[in-house]
Order: structure tokens, then sequence, then C-alpha cells
């Protein structure tokens, strides 16, 4: 068997996207961020794969769909340093870093139970006061949040 097709742990995909370089422990929580359970599309999931860098990962491949940035950068609240590559006839044609968006809706419950989100059908918005910390802010009560404290809806 040649060393190419040994060392291929996940198929090639033709048209899509491949999320890289997830934590395997963040892996799950990706696939619900991303609502992958709802789609049709044919999904590849791999977990606890080796990585030279992590030691172990886990990779996302979603045949025929590009994700919107907003989409894609509500992941770099759970795992921040997720590469994007989007795949034309089999060819990378772009490759991006998740980044944290400036605001994040609906995504992460306030920690303060008095808060108005906790006790109103409402849904949350937190201001990213440090991108590279992961520290939020509530919009509503000014609560401040770090990634280690953030409850994702």
């Amino acid at each position: 068997m040649d060393k190419i097709k040994k060392e291929l742990q996940v198929a090639a995909l033709e048209n899509g996207t491949v999320i890289d370089h997830i934590p395997s422990e963040k892996l799950f929580t990706v696939v619900s961020l991303l609502g992958l359970e709802n789609m049709t599309s044919n999904i590849t999931i791999g977990f606890n794969l080796e990585s030279k860098k992590q030691g172990k990962k886990g990779i996302i491949k979603i045949a025929d769909k590009f994700f919107c940035d907003e989409e894609i950068n509500r992941i770099a609240v759970v795992a921040p340093n997720v590469k994007l590559n989007v795949i034309k006839n089999y060819e990378v044609i772009e490759k991006k870093q998740v980044q944290l968006s400036d605001a994040l809706k609906g995504i992460v419950k306030c920690a303060n139970p008095k808060c108005i989100t906790n006790n109103e059908p409402m849904h949350t918005l937190f201001h990213v006061t440090d991108k590279e910390k992961c520290i939020i802010r509530c919009h509503y009560c000014d609560k401040e949040q770090k990634r280690e404290e953030i409850e994702i809806i």
C-alpha cells in the first residue's frame, strides 16, 4: 500500500467545508453549535485523530456546505484555534483561522441569575472585551465571564 493511503485518516472531500484542529474534547460541542445534527449533507467526523501540534484532534468534513463567517466564528468561543478549509473540486481554495466575533448573540448563557435573559424569553447578547483571553460582557447586566466560565446555550 502506498504511503499516502496509509496516512489518509479521513476521505477526501470534493466540495464543501473542512473544520480542522478542533480540540477532541470540544468536537461534539462544535457539532452542536453548528447544528450539524439537523443537516442532510454527508458529514464525516473524525475524533481523537493524531496531531503533531495537539496530540489528539477532531476534524469535521461537510459535503456541499459553505458556512458564512458568523456561523463559523460561533465556535471560536469553545475552540479558538480551529482552521477552516473551503474545498472545491478536491482543492483547497480558501483557508481561514476562526476568530471570535465582537458580539455573541444567543450562544452563551449569562452567569448572573438575576439577568433579564435568565428571567424573560429573550436572546442573550455579549460583547467581547478581550478576544485573546475570551472575556465577554453581558449587554444587559454587564456581568463579565471568562472562557472557562462560559456555558453554551
